[in-house]
């Protein structure tokens, strides 16, 4: 049955289906409706942890604790709270926890506003914090997709202890749209999972830690740590297509900004111009292969984001000098039309057929 809720509310929901019984969080617009609504849903759950911590340093820090203890926990924040987090993060990281983090951007830097905006694609991306880690970056664009998106984190959390990020925005958090939930999981019972401390009775103890004093034994734990970031990368890169079989010109969005980009695509469309759409679904592990084999045949990608350009880089990473990248962004939280990104894609459209001839 489908019900009509927030994004944020969703997300709080697909979370507890999905066996989350530890939220911790701490107040920042526009994700509040988050915790509020854990605060309620997660005291009818048995064994159910709802804190709202003195600090964004708090909670990830509780979120570590819970994790390590064999629950499957989560928090959630907006841009300046998540910068917050970032030394929490890179702990969960190096002592292979899993979590799942959701950021819900705003306008930045600094405080900046709480419209929507896409401005934190480096920081979710390149780790956030200080290491050599990365963390995988899930970013849907819709209400169904985000809570079908949180029960995914969690599970690759588990899967390969690691801290997971769902990255939307103000608008999708905000937005009501119809979403079917699945049936709640079985229970997890992760007591004999080798990381998690439930007390030595019985066995040997063990140590969590990220300190690792000794040289080489850092190293070790680093290229253990990078070589299971390699098998992410061949794993669970998720992407998505729209007309781009015959397309002449490639659009590149996500989230948010990829909703606009499709509908000026159909626009551009009916005016018989050949554009079609790429979507990462991961923003790390990044699509770069579609791009890669795209350009075979097409050499012109035309990224949108709500950002001074961002994501851009990736794709001029994965594209080595081989296409023509062009670019357009609106930062600070303004949020274009799809009649406004039409005109703006089609006249690079038109300059790029004319340099062909």
């Amino acid at each position: 049955m489908k019900r009509l809720m927030s994004g944020n509310n969703a997300i709080g929901e697909a979370a507890v289906l999905a066996g989350c019984t530890c939220y911790f969080g701490y107040p920042i617009t526009p994700q509040n409706e988050l915790p509020e609504y854990m605060a309620k849903r997660l005291a009818a759950v048995p064994d159910g942890v709802f804190i709202q911590a003195e600090s964004e340093l708090a909670a990830i820090n509780m979120v570590l604790g819970a994790s390590v203890a064999g629950a499957r926990a989560m928090t959630s924040s907006s841009s300046p709270g998540i910068s917050l987090k970032q030394e929490g993060i890179s702990f969960l990281a190096a002592q292979e926890l899993p979590a799942v983090i959701v950021n819900m951007m705003r306008g930045g830097p600094g405080l900046g506003n709480i419209s929507p905006a896409q401005s934190d694609y480096f920081q979710a991306t390149r780790g956030g914090g200080h290491g050599d880690y990365k963390i995988i970056v899930l970013a849907p664009a819709s209400v169904q997709e985000l809570a079908d998106t949180t029960a995914l984190a969690f599970d690759l959390a588990d899967m390969f202890r690691t801290p997971v990020m769902i990255l939307g925005d103000g608008m999708l958090g905000q937005m009501m749209e119809p979403v079917t939930f699945p049936a709640k999981k079985k229970e997890r019972h992760l007591a004999h999972a080798d990381y998690v401390l439930t007390g030595a009775k019985g066995r040997p103890a063990r140590l969590v830690k990220s300190l690792i004093l000794d040289p080489k034994e850092a190293e070790d734990h680093n290229w253990k740590l990078y070589r299971k970031y390699q098998r992410i990368e061949q794993q669970e890169v998720r992407y998505e297509t729209f007309m781009l079989d015959d397309a002449a010109m490639a659009v590149l969005a996500y989230g948010t900004a990829a909703r606009i980009a499709r509908g000026a695509i159909k626009r551009l469309r009916e005016e018989g111009l050949k554009i079609g759409l790429i979507r990462p679904l991961t923003l790390w592990p990044f699509p770069n292969k579609i791009i890669q084999d795209t350009a075979k045949h097409l050499h012109d990608f035309f990224v949108f984001e709500m950002s001074t350009g961002q994501m851009v880089e990736d794709v001029k990473l994965a594209l080595e000098g081989k296409a023509r990248v062009h670019f357009y962004g609106r930062p600070g939280g303004v949020v274009p039309t799809p009649v406004e990104l039409s005109r703006i894609i089609s006249r690079h459209y038109y300059q790029s057929q004319k340099r062909k001839k």
